[in-house]
């Protein structure tokens, strides 16, 4: 058997694919920041979608961007739970 290398890198940096993650991603960032610890909302706020552009696809992350996020997230696992129920839907 032998993969056309050409033909998947393409699918995987086509539109369509990559929306279809976007809109999934923001499904997780959704439910990350209606879950998210609430003191100040700036760790809440901070929770974002990013699409990244790889070698052989596009990449997108649910990211934090507060500076105490990996506090808050060692502590609460909320982008961890976020991403696991999703998975459950």
């Amino acid at each position: 058997m032998e993969f056309n290398e050409t033909f998947f890198a393409e699918l995987g940096k086509s539109t369509e694919v990559t929306n279809l993650c976007v809109d999934r991603a923001n499904k997780i960032a959704e439910l990350a920041r209606s879950t998210a610890p609430v003191d100040e909302s700036d760790y809440r706020d901070s929770i974002q979608v990013v699409t990244k552009e790889a070698t052989r696809r596009n990449v997108v992350l649910v990211v934090a961007g507060d500076w105490k996020a990996m506090i808050i997230e060692s502590k609460t696992g909320n982008l961890a739970r976020a991403l696991k129920k999703a998975g459950k839907a």
